[in-house]
């Protein structure tokens, strides 16, 4: 498809750009729907949701988006735009697919699975997809003479001759898939338009794709989304969910839509569809119900400011067409009797618009509009933003209100947290579906494709539980739960640090839970070996404003630590304290909850891990465990996005100074807007190996970096541009330094689930559960990987 027809679908001209309109500086009205009436009435950069293509809402991209170059067998433009629509989603999986490291490393580049541990029967989230003996898929280009520019006519096109094709293909525009060949390698048919113009279509035979080619991977997932549509799934960003089966939570004016994350991919031995139950949280309320409550919330002339805070950054849902937009801005200049300009030159109102295309009426014509923006351009065409009205959007998500309602939580729990036995029953639900539906039993027919109809089984290993070494002593713990808090409680810790100058800071309504704090740990630090003066308690007003002025005030050079008693979670004051004594007076702190003081018989345990933390803040040591490898530098990195408030990324670097990996150095790097691959890794390493010859004389032999935060598509990268920072840097140090390197790419954002099979029914695996086969990625193509399950869990 030509940028033209791309532009004339969306319902705009070729090559118009669209800027965001400036949002109103006035102050605010009397009333919240208000406009004045001498404001311009037609508004001509903004767009109402386009007819075809809309962005998914919460897609972002993250750091370098050039693909890797060679994939093997490559698709158009066209039927990836076709793809990403069916998907929802910009999906990168597909890229990651020519990463090959194991074919370096000898001693797992016959086999990367393990022997140790005690071998369990586990179950998990995949279906086995299966094809008929020889199954291929034939891709085709097809040329058009006259050239046809619009989709829709090439299509129509084409499809006059499907006694020839069949009724079964898949066709962007440009590139025709089809499971039977055709008689001729090159194929010409005539057909005419609605005028009785004669067109002459050409379509040539291009590749032959086996079965586990990465074009045919991302055609299975585009079926697969073909498939959920005809059983009446809505698509709401990448996911797929049933309307037709809500649940409702009058109580909170909560409603919970039931879905399914689904994605098919090239595994160790076959292709396999990983499906996991997932759930749409939507508000009964609309944005402008928001906003008229907010309006009765706050004074007249921070109304605007609210709103703004509130809503920008809030994903929201558009019910006539199942859509999610992130919103970015409001527009109080505009209201939905202003006007836009369609591709055909005409204007048309909002009003008017949403009756027409949507059959949506709009009771309110002085609210302001919201304003989306899209994420990418469309060819050589820059999209302009989407105006929504606030009437027709329903908020999404939760809260951090609601979030702190625990009443709400437990009653939203009830459908969202699901035990091993229900999450299996509704994920085999999905192909029980399939299965009955005979519309899609035929699609799978004619494309020679079917599903297992159960969840994949195989064993795995649970590996034994590591002994905790802490000043001497040895502790065995219950591996079911991986907590051994109880056992080390009661012995000193390795290298404890005193607590002989230090603030407790705390409001007048706070005054007993900071009471509770300093009792509990005059009981809990002598037998952790940490000596503990009585704190200078400070009662401060509940303002930001307030503590920071008392911090200013009270802390010396000879402060150990400053402990903060805060009345909520609100994350505006969290953050100044935190900021203040981060950067402005570097000094370790602590902050707590009041609210996770208020329970007496779990206090004790509370006070014990604070406790921890404080003797960790200030450089002690807690435990230790056996490290079989020696000289062994561990590192870790990960990446923090602020996609709210759009500000610059963070990259933590941390790594281990000793042989006992209880002393650590710490840096942060301040990245560029969305930039995945950290870029100041070289200067980190240096200082972190300085920092362990200063404690060791030494230098280490063997580094492991832990990576977090790497993105799906982006392990290409990583090989090629952050491995060769840690290489350069090491060459630095000295010609004879030579140490072992293993970069270890953490992912904790998976769909994919096991089960363990107990007693007939099922459970979570316990803690030590590793899988190095069935459901990893290919042996033949990609990088050595597993899977471990590191904590005990109730759902």
């Amino acid at each position: 498809m030509t940028g033209r027809a791309r532009a004339r679908a969306r319902g705009r001209p070729p090559g118009q750009e669209a800027a965001i309109p400036p949002v109103g500086a006035a102050s605010a009205q009397k009333t919240l729907p208000s406009h004045p009436s001498e404001q311009r009435q037609s508004l001509q950069p903004c767009h109402p949701p386009p007819l075809t293509e809309e962005p998914g809402g919460r897609g972002r991209q993250r750091g370098p988006q050039d693909a890797p170059k060679t994939l093997g067998l490559q698709i158009s433009a066209g039927f990836q735009e076709l793809s990403l629509a069916d998907r929802g989603g910009r999906r990168r999986d597909f890229h990651d697919l020519g990463v090959n490291t194991r074919q370096a490393i000898e001693h797992v580049r016959e086999s990367k699975t393990g022997s140790s541990g005690a071998m369990i029967k586990l179950i998990a989230n995949f279906f086995r997809l299966t094809s008929r003996p020889q199954w291929a898929l034939y891709q085709y280009h097809v040329d058009y003479n006259p050239e046809m520019e619009a989709r829709r006519l090439r299509s129509g096109l084409l499809f006059q001759h499907e006694d020839l094709i069949g009724k079964t293909h898949a066709f962007d525009g440009s590139i025709l898939f089809l499971p039977k060949r055709l008689p001729n390698k090159v194929t010409e048919v005539y057909s005419k338009t609605r005028n009785g113009e004669d067109v002459r279509i050409t379509i040539t035979l291009t590749n032959e794709l086996p079965p586990t080619s990465p074009t045919c991977l991302q055609f299975y997932n585009i079926i697969f989304r073909r498939l959920l549509k005809m059983m009446n799934f809505q698509q709401i960003g990448r996911n797929y969910y049933n309307p037709k089966d809500p649940v409702s939570i009058p109580n909170h004016r909560l409603m919970v839509w039931p879905g399914f994350t689904s994605s098919i991919l090239q595994y160790e031995e076959s292709i396999m569809l990983c499906a996991d139950v997932s759930h749409k949280i939507l508000r009964s309320e609309t944005v402008l119900d928001f906003m008229y409550s907010l309006y009765e919330q706050v004074e007249e002339r921070r109304f605007r400011d609210a709103c703004a805070k509130e809503l920008i950054g809030v994903i929201v849902l558009t019910k006539y067409n199942n859509r999610t937009y992130r919103v970015d801005d409001i527009d109080w200049d505009a209201n939905p009797q202003c006007t836009f300009r369609r591709a055909d030159g005409s204007e048309i109102s909002y009003i008017d618009y949403y009756k027409r295309q949507y059959n949506q009426d709009i009771s309110d014509l002085n609210q302001p509009v919201l304003i989306s923006q899209y994420r990418r351009k469309r060819g050589n065409v820059t999209v302009g933003p989407v105006v929504l009205i606030p009437e027709l959007c329903y908020l999404t998500g939760l809260t951090e209100k609601m979030r702190n309602d625990f009443n709400m939580m437990k009653d939203l729990a009830v459908h969202t947290r699901l035990s091993p036995e229900q999450r299996q029953r509704e994920i085999g639900k999905l192909v029980d579906c399939m299965k009955k539906d005979e519309c899609v039993q035929k699609e799978l027919r004619d494309w020679g494709l079917s599903f297992d109809s159960s969840l994949l089984s195989f064993t795995g290993r649970v590996v034994q539980a590591e002994k905790i070494l802490q000043a001497g002593n040895v502790f065995d713990y219950n591996p079911q739960f991986a907590d051994w808090s109880r056992e080390t409680r009661v012995a000193p810790l390795i290298h404890a640090k005193p607590l002989d100058n230090w603030l407790l800071i705390y409001t007048r309504r706070n005054y007993d839970a900071a009471n509770m704090l300093l009792q509990n740990l005059f009981k809990v630090t002598p037998s952790m070996g940490i000596r503990m003066n009585k704190a200078t308690m400070i009662e401060v007003d509940d303002r930001t404003e307030a503590y920071l002025r008392v911090l200013q005030q009270s802390i010396t050079p000879d402060t150990n630590i400053v402990v903060c008693i805060l009345s909520s979670t609100r994350k505006d004051k969290y953050d100044a304290i935190k900021k203040y004594l981060c950067t402005d007076c570097p000094i370790p702190s602590q902050c707590v909850v009041a609210r996770t003081l208020s329970k007496p018989q779990t206090a004790l345990a509370i006070v014990t891990k604070i406790a921890l933390q404080m003797n960790c803040k200030m450089g002690g040591e807690l435990w230790s465990v056996e490290i079989p490898l020696k000289q062994l530098m561990i590192v870790g990195i990960d990446c923090y996005h602020d996609t709210l408030s759009g500000k610059q990324s963070i990259a933590g670097f941390v790594a281990s100074l000793n042989e006992k990996m209880t002393r650590w150095f710490s840096r942060c790097v301040v990245q560029s807007r969305g930039q995945e691959i950290v870029d100041g890794l070289k200067a980190c390493l240096q200082t972190a190996l300085r920092e362990w010859f200063k404690w060791n004389k030494y230098l280490p032999s063997r580094i492991i970096v832990y990576r977090d935060g790497v993105g799906d598509g982006q392990l290409n990268t990583l090989v090629n541009y952050e491995v060769p920072q840690f290489l350069d840097c090491l060459k630095t140090v000295g010609k004879d330094y030579n140490p072992r390197l293993t970069v270890i790419v953490v992912k904790k954002r998976v769909s994919t689930r096991f089960f363990a099979q107990a007693g007939g029914g099922l459970k979570n695996p316990p803690p030590g559960t590793v899988v190095d086969i069935e459901v990893t990625r290919p042996e033949c193509k990609q990088k050595s990987n597993c899977f471990s399950c590191n904590q005990s869990l109730k759902k």
